[in-house]
């Protein structure tokens, strides 16, 4: 099979596989956002997850990132008892740290937690103490399932790492929906400890199909073993600006009122959509892909994939943000206005969503493009696109999101992706050749100039005033129309402009390989 039909059949999978697992995601936020709205107990429980988030960023999601590469080299060369005995070391190292920074954080959580939000009042700040004292059990769950899915996907086997979020959704709108009521926020904490075991347990199903036994090891001296934990510290560095980035934000959000750390997250994930069904199944499929064409002989090869993949996700991408922008009030009553979910707190989602939406196309191509980095053996670049990113960040969080509140922190949000994917693709093109600038620029040009079009006609018709005064099931149709009308006049001015995207896109998706594609 050629690697191109590879990619592409791994992508459609996950894809599948994500939409599935999305639409009970927002079944999830939709239950938690009627049962708690944008609250004080809403807005402990995702300060009690970011605490979490900062022993996971000691280690699991960099290790996972740091170890598909080695073993798919080593799967690739055919030599499967190494690539098991390098993810066993891993996993038993990734343990081991991770259990010693649960505990360190369990005693410190209340220091923390006054760090992280310092705009909380007394009763809240104690809420996500104890909140983030129970997550915390979670750690290992999360970080087991990470090293585990990597391991899987190195190995060609998509099914376990795209299901795992369906059985986690359940067990959270169970939690929220029975026992929120009667436990507040308490019930979220233990639904999110439960809903991690069952993912990792997801996780164990394929390993006897490629012979890895789960048992402890501990070979610092092995060769692949090494060469992931020289990546790992890179990758350390940029699995922290990450969560330092969400920590600003609900730092300073703490203080701008009840309810602004809810607001934002719920803007965030309806923004993230997109790349969630996109972007992180069509990487999670080509990584592998990166990895085995990353060494110099096959560089042709690699700045195909990463051309082809970033293209599509451009063209793909784009119109979603423009037509969202448009439509965020209706989009976030349609999915959460109901119940404790007041209006005002649907004012504040969509001013997250709009703010946050340009951010879209900037996270693909940064992920995209840090991945294939990642593949040449370049882990300076992610830390160097992290540290920008960061920076641009909280300095953009300590000046327009004290002014201007949800909309300030969301807006600089995407102002540090955007200038965090600019630094990450001269980077890639300037030292590795491994993007081609030219045509990636062209086809951006032509997608912005569709998706204003389309805007504009939406606009000109006068839907979006006629979608905010709808009823919901009015919304819901009007938001259907909009995006299909969106989608002729966009694809209408792309075909008009004879750029070849949609040509390309055909041929990923009927698995025709394509030049620079080569037989694996």
């Amino acid at each position: 099979m050629s690697a191109g039909r590879g990619v592409a059949r791994a992508a459609i999978l996950l894809a599948t596989l994500t939409a599935v697992s999305q639409v009970f995601g927002f079944a999830r936020d939709a239950v938690i956002a009627a049962v708690y709205g944008a609250s004080s107990a809403l807005d402990a429980y995702l300060v009690a997850q970011g605490l979490m988030n900062l022993v996971l960023a000691l280690a699991a999601g960099a290790i996972s990132r740091a170890l598909v590469p080695v073993v798919s080299r080593a799967v690739a060369a055919g030599d499967q008892q190494r690539a098991n005995r390098v993810v066993q070391v891993v996993l038993t190292l990734t343990m081991l740290v991770l259990m010693s920074g649960a505990v360190v954080m369990y005693f410190a959580a209340e220091l923390v937690v006054m760090v992280l939000a310092p705009g909380f009042d007394e009763s809240t700040r104690t809420l996500a103490v104890e909140l983030a004292r129970i997550v915390l059990v979670a750690t290992v769950f999360v970080a087991a399932t990470d090293v585990l899915a990597a391991a899987t996907q190195a190995n060609g086997r998509f099914f376990a790492s795209g299901i795992q979020g369906l059985p986690f959704n359940v067990v959270m709108i169970a939690a929220a929906a029975f026992f929120g009521p009667t436990f507040g926020a308490h019930a979220l904490a233990v639904g999110f400890v439960v809903g991690s075991a069952v993912r990792m347990l997801i996780q164990l199903i394929p390993l006897p199909k490629f012979s890895l036994r789960l048992r402890p090891r501990l070979d610092l001296h092995d060769p692949g073993v090494l060469e992931v934990l020289r990546l790992v510290p890179a990758l350390l560095i940029t699995t922290a600006a990450v969560n330092v980035n969400t920590l600003v934000d609900r730092a300073v959000g703490s203080a701008q009122g009840e309810g602004v750390v809810a607001a934002l997250n719920f803007g965030w994930r309806i923004v993230t959509l997109v790349d969630s069904l996109l972007v992180v199944t069509l990487v999670a499929a080509i990584y592998p892909a990166f990895g085995a064409a990353g060494a110099p002989e096959r560089r042709g090869q690699l700045r195909a994939l990463v051309s082809r993949a970033m293209r599509v996700v451009v063209i793909l991408i784009t119109p979603v943000v423009g037509l969202m922008m448009l439509t965020a009030t209706p989009i976030v009553n349609v999915l959460f206005g109901r119940g404790a979910f007041t209006d005002e707190a649907v004012m504040l989602a969509a001013t997250a969503v709009s703010a946050y939406a340009v951010s879209a196309v900037a996270i693909a191509l940064r992920t995209l493009g840090s991945r294939a980095c990642l593949a040449v053996g370049d882990a300076r670049t992610p830390v160097v696109v992290s540290l920008v990113v960061m920076a641009v960040n909280v300095t953009g969080d300590l000046t327009l999101g004290v002014r201007f509140g949800v909309a300030g922190l969301a807006a600089s949000t995407s102002l540090s992706l955007l200038a965090g994917a600019a630094a990450v693709l001269l980077r890639l093109h300037g030292r590795h050749q491994g993007v081609e600038l030219g045509p990636l620029m062209g086809t951006a040009f032509r997608a912005v100039l569709a998706t204003a079009a389309a805007v504009g006609v939406c606009g000109v018709l006068g839907l979006p005033s006629w979608l905010r005064d709808a009823s919901t099931s009015g919304q819901i149709g009007g938001l259907a129309l909009t995006f299909l009308l969106g989608a002729v006049v966009y694809v209408a001015v792309i075909v008009g402009l004879r750029g070849g995207e949609f040509v390309e896109l055909r041929s990923v998706l009927r698995r025709r390989r394509r030049p620079g594609i080569e037989d694996e």
